[in-house]
């Protein structure tokens, strides 16, 4: 379906963004892979389905580097087809007690590094009449929680450019929308259920169990590759009149 397009996911080496670039990679879609960490092993991983790939690691915080991936997308594989933003980090503290060094990290890499792409990949996507913006956003980017001020405010953000991006594109072939995930177990959150357990002197299954009964009233995690299976729908004929929406994937979270 994907065949000869070029799809670039931020923040894409592991969790989230790996699932979404496979999915994407079985549709026949190039793939540019960015992120912190190895590279070798996910190219290897996107490479055996059939398609090119390549790396670029742009630190989503710094426009300029921002803009040389975009550039290096162009002449690698002749433009952005599909854009997925997924890079994203997380810092837990009350907002009385918030570095601002890392709200402004947070802000910077969560949200702004979105815009950034966004508007270097419109220009040619216009041309062509053919795009797929998708942002992965959160279910903070719908409700609250307690002690992640910045992670909230960035991924509010996110589902406000979403859409502003699909109104100012909605006579177009481009559409632009947002994935809202609940707890995926990514390496990141992972952590969090090892941090818990520790802490509680409980099991690890029952701090799993701990940590989705206080959100997620299925009680399971969301799978990268669900996330992926979505992200294809976008991406599909059957996704070209969907406009601007903030698609949560969260087990009921945001039905409270």
């Amino acid at each position: 379906m994907l065949k000869n397009k070029t799809a670039l996911v931020t923040g894409s080496t592991s969790g989230i963004g790996l699932g979404i670039a496979k999915a994407l990679a079985q549709q026949g879609a190039h793939i540019v892979l960015n992120g912190f960490g190895d590279a070798d092993g996910p190219k290897s991983e996107i490479s055996a389905l059939g398609v090119e790939v390549d790396y670029h690691g742009a630190d989503m915080s710094k426009p300029d580097e921002i803009e040389a991936m975009m550039a290096f997308a162009a002449q690698r594989f002749g433009g952005v087809d599909i854009l997925v933003n997924n890079a994203g980090i997380q810092h837990v503290a009350r907002v009385e007690d918030f570095p601002v060094e890392r709200w402004d990290a947070v802000i910077a890499i969560n949200l702004s590094s979105a815009f950034h792409t966004t508007r270097l990949a419109l220009p040619a996507m216009r041309k062509a009449n053919w795009g797929r913006i998708i942002n992965v956003a959160s279910v903070h980017g719908l409700v609250g929680s307690a002690e992640k001020s910045a992670y909230v405010a960035a991924k509010h953000g996110v589902v406000g450019l979403t859409k502003v991006t699909a109104l100012e594109t909605a006579t177009t072939g481009v559409t632009c929308n947002a994935i809202c995930p609940g707890w995926v177990l990514t390496p990141l959150v992972q952590k969090q259920v090892d941090a818990k357990a520790a802490a509680l002197g409980i099991s690890n299954e029952a701090a799993t169990q701990k940590l989705l009964g206080e959100k997620e009233p299925s009680m399971q995690f969301t799978t990268p590759e669900e996330l992926g299976a979505l992200a294809v729908f976008f991406c599909s004929p059957a996704g070209n009149n969907v406009r601007g929406v903030a698609w949560n994937m969260d087990g009921g979270w945001a039905a409270q």
